[in-house]
């Protein structure tokens, strides 16, 4: 019998996994697909305060996400880093007084530590002039930090497994049903069933958490989520440097354009109304055509759909607070608990975002402790992610270390390996004492060696969680080169 039955693979089950294991309890996380298959891959890639949040008097929220940027940072050094944020100032929209009230208290109201304040900057001069239309003379520049979305969730699974979870991906949880003092669900993996038990389940299935409910209430479920799907573009390298931009519309939304990849520009999101019903999440050609629009305001070379080389789309499971605006809608996460059977709790989640996903993971265990004989106290505040020992979170001095521990390894080839598996990355490349055998190369720098490490300690069962979510490299692979691996890949798993 499990202490905690888990729906859903995405950033809060996995945070809350991560919490419970190390509390000492005894956890099954079921995830229907691969770990961070649907929105929590799919954002914008930012650990962040959420300047615009400040608009809407979201300011406990605003607070707890700039407390945890620094959390975060020092916690996942490798696949977290600092961005500096250049905002043009635009004549016609906020004026420049609202713009310096709200970076004043974005600056002060988080505790903020590690991360330099906001400024003032001309965008005359390099690397903004030619850049920018030329109309655009003053702007400010604030910190945020940039973090790779899906190896997050898979650190979080990673953790919780190295102390003692039980982590199914392509599992699917089919029913849940009361069992005494607690409940019994049947689960489906690689077309066999079996019935698990559990004290207690958290449902945080994301977009189908009403429909996991729905498993088990038997009264009619009042509607507590609100489905908004965010859409993002990505272009050839729009401008130079490791500086990202945000962009004011005339709508009152902002977008994001951001370094991706070395040699991309991610640029987002949207807020559009989305029903379960409206089929498979995909980007727009409405939406396509309003970032491309929206960018080209601000961008000295305007950009068409034609210049759009990938996209992606999610859906944000939010809670539903009535919000007229989609945009408007809180980001803030709702636990809420149910007791089917008696003294069992079945905890719903609503909203969250992946800045806060540690603390939604402390919370939620806090609302469970009634529940739950816990072996320690809150404890992931301090603690680090897997990989991401390095020392003083110095990404820098490690990759100087790695290059002296593998001198025959390509340069970009082991900054990525270092980027994507901190300190795991020996895992992968032994322990330098002989040259690694990297094996077959698939193209970007994809080699047998890493694939099979992903294969054997990740979770990767198929080629795509590989390309698109564990890494991005399919991004920089051709078509010819993504089917020959998809070929490698299952000819290996026959």
């Amino acid at each position: 019998m499990y202490d905690l039955l888990i729906i859903g693979g995405g950033i809060n089950g996995t945070a809350i996994a991560r919490d419970a294991a190390g509390k000492g309890l005894k956890v099954l996380l079921c995830e229907r697909d691969d770990l961070a298959s649907h929105t929590s891959s799919k954002s914008t890639k930012l650990i962040h305060g959420g300047l615009r949040y400040l608009e809407y008097y979201e300011f406990n929220l605003v607070r707890h996400a700039l407390k945890e940027r620094e959390v975060m940072l020092r916690c996942a050094p490798h696949i977290i880093w600092p961005m500096r944020f250049v905002l043009p100032y635009d004549k016609g929209l906020r004026p420049a007084w609202m713009l310096r009230t709200g970076l004043f208290l974005y600056d002060h109201i988080g505790g903020r530590e590690m991360l330099p304040g906001s400024k003032s900057l001309s965008l005359d001069e390099a690397p903004h002039k030619g850049v920018l239309e030329s109309r655009f003379k003053t702007g400010f520049e604030y910190s945020d930090c940039w973090v790779d979305d899906a190896r997050l969730v898979l650190l979080y699974a990673l953790d919780a497994a190295h102390r003692g979870a039980d982590i199914r991906t392509r599992c699917e949880v089919l029913s849940v049903k009361t069992k005494g003092m607690g409940y019994t669900a049947q689960i489906k993996s690689g077309g066999k069933t079996q019935t698990v038990t559990a004290k207690g389940i958290v449902n945080a299935a994301g977009p189908w958490v009403d429909e996991i409910l729905g498993k088990i209430k038997t009264t009619k479920i009042e509607q507590s989520l609100r489905l908004v799907q965010g859409s993002h573009i990505i272009t050839k390298k729009l401008f130079e440097g490791d500086h990202a931009y945000l962009f004011q519309n005339a709508d009152n939304r902002v977008i994001f354009a951001i370094p991706y990849e070395h040699d991309y520009t991610l640029i987002g999101t949207t807020d559009r109304p989305y029903e379960l019903s409206d089929g498979p999440v995909k980007i727009s050609q409405e939406e396509i055509s309003y970032l491309c629009a929206a960018a080209s305001e601000y961008f000295e070379n305007d950009i068409s759909p034609d210049d759009v080389v990938w996209d992606y789309a999610g859906v944000r499971p939010l809670y539903d607070d009535k919000s007229e605006d989609a945009s408007a809608v809180t980001r803030d996460y709702v636990l809420s608990i149910d007791e089917f059977a008696k003294g069992a709790p079945f905890m719903s989640i609503y909203g969250g975002k992946i800045t806060t996903s540690r603390k939604l993971g402390e919370h939620a265990m806090q609302r469970l402790e009634a529940y739950f004989d816990y072996k320690a106290g809150d404890w992931t505040e301090t603690a680090l992610l897997p990989g991401g020992d390095l020392i003083d979170a110095d990404f820098d001095l490690f990759t100087h270390d790695m290059r002296k521990r593998y001198p025959n390894m390509e340069s970009a080839l082991l900054r990525r390996l270092c980027h994507g598996y901190g300190t795991r990355i020996t895992l992968i490349l032994g322990d330098g004492s002989q040259a690694p055998k990297l094996g077959q190369h698939f193209g970007a720098g994809l080699y047998e060696i890493e694939a099979n490490y992903l294969i054997n300690h990740e979770w990767a069962k198929s080629a795509d969680d590989i390309l698109w979510r564990r890494t991005k490299l399919g991004l920089h692979m051709n078509v010819s080169e993504r089917k020959a691996f998809a070929d490698w890949f299952n000819q290996r798993a026959a």
